[in-house]
């Protein structure tokens, strides 16, 4: 992956998902073709900035045609690395993680929770859906078992950056933190935050005054 990553903007690689939650719509409503120019009235986005981003990958269009929906969701998946199943480690099993775990997506997606974490004696031994909380000291060892491949971070932001270090020492080098924490990582890591709050206070801006 790492020449993709000097080709590819990551602007481009977040607006992959985007198109393919619109082709597997299409899918489900029995729709074989779609132009740039329907799929940019669907999403609000510019037509040439779709060619341009499916045109880093190859050629999947035809001119006067468009783009063949079946092959088009193959072929995402295939960029996104979902033609697999991609195993998940998530640290913290307070309400958040609960609720992450029982995501229904998260048990039908390719990307799949496959291992719950926590250093909270109470909370390990306990079932988070048809998973058991497993210590956070054997995150390594169900590293190599269950071959995890991404982590989330679901923890308080005074203890975000410790299981951060944690998952790059497990190996673990894909993350995505909901904890409120800027948190540091290593060269070869990718950290993705999501954080609700700021969120929110973004979209205060567009509020009226009243």
């Amino acid at each position: 992956m790492g020449n993709k990553e000097l080709r590819i903007s990551p602007s481009v690689i977040r607006r992959l998902p985007v198109y393919l939650r619109l082709v597997q719509e299409l899918k489900e409503l029995s729709i074989a073709t779609i132009s740039s120019q329907e799929m940019g009235d669907r999403l609000d986005l510019n037509p040439a900035q779709i060619r341009k981003d499916l045109a880093s990958f190859g050629e999947f269009g035809r001119k006067g045609v468009g783009y063949n929906v079946a092959y088009l969701d193959w072929k995402l998946r295939q960029i996104l690395n979902l033609d697999r199943q991609i195993n998940v480690a998530l640290i913290g099993a307070g309400h958040l993680g609960i609720a992450l775990s029982n995501y229904a997506r998260f048990q039908s997606e390719r990307i799949k929770i496959t291992a719950v974490f926590d250093r909270d004696p109470q909370k390990i031994g306990q079932k988070v859906g048809s998973l058991t909380v497993a210590d956070a000291q054997d995150l390594p060892l169900y590293r190599q078992k269950y071959n995890l491949q991404m982590g989330i971070i679901a923890v308080p932001a005074s203890a975000a950056q410790e299981v951060c270090d944690e998952l790059v020492a497990a190996g673990i080098k894909v993350i995505l933190n909901f904890a409120p924490a800027n948190l540091r990582i290593p060269k070869g890591v990718h950290l993705r935050n999501t954080d609700v709050t700021t969120e929110l206070q973004a979209l205060a801006y567009y509020l009226e005054n009243e």
